[in-house]
């Protein structure tokens, strides 16, 4: 009973770190102590930490197995989480007003969205895949409540953050939407170079992921 009591508390743990931190009266507070910058990468550690007992938690708590393991279940998660990888490279670090995570939003061009023109809130999306990835290979049931809540968290996640972004945003919100919508370059990239880049930085993060994995989770993605 305590392992499935730890998993409770560390559920609670974490949505607690995600959703105050973030409240009106809170996160003004903080950003005038700590920036915006470091209040983002605090929320970020936080987060990563909450994120580390959650699955911790999941591990030591009682195994009550669902369905048996298969080889093939390893593959699915293979192939989804490279997807994952490019998702996440091509996305992070680019301007991106109508979700969180965008960095140099001012220099947004609708005209020239790139991923945003099919994917508006492309962590979410990355976030979303990589639980539903993961549930395929983990037939017990603390991990199909870890990742199956993650994944449907996830999913619906997108339409609060349009929600809040709307509100902040105004009438500009419907205005880039409009214009990302009937965007001629769809998700032709401004340089083919960058975009280059950013997918072999894809593929070099989901060869350090497998790498890794072992290491920080004690189980080989290989089999």
């Amino acid at each position: 009973m305590m392992g499935w009591l730890e998993f409770a508390l560390t559920w609670i743990a974490f949505f607690v770190t995600h959703s105050i931190p973030l409240r009106p009266p809170v996160r003004p507070w903080f950003q005038a102590r700590l920036g915006r910058r470091g209040f983002s990468i605090a929320y970020s550690l936080l987060s990563l930490a909450a994120l580390a007992w959650l699955i911790g938690a999941a591990g030591r708590a009682p195994f009550v197995p669902l369905w048996d393991w298969a080889p093939w279940q390893g593959h699915v998660t293979l192939v989804i989480m490279l997807l994952v990888c490019l998702i996440l490279t091509l996305a992070i670090g680019r301007p991106n007003p109508f979700s969180f995570g965008g960095a140099r939003n001012e220099r947004f061009d609708p005209q020239r969205p790139g991923i945003i023109r099919v994917i508006r809130h492309p962590l979410l999306v990355a976030l979303a895949l990589w639980a539903a990835a993961h549930v395929v290979p983990n037939g017990d049931l603390a991990h199909v409540l870890l990742f199956g809540v993650f994944a449907t968290f996830a999913a619906l996640g997108g339409r609060l953050v349009d929600q809040r972004r709307q509100r902040e945003m105004g009438p500009e919100w419907q205005c880039l939407h409009d214009a990302v919508t009937a965007s001629s370059g769809n998700v032709i990239p401004a340089s083919w170079t960058a975009a280059s880049v950013r997918l072999v930085a894809g593929v070099a993060l989901f060869g350090g992921l497998i790498w890794a994995h072992p290491w920080l989770f004690g189980v080989s993605p290989l089999g």
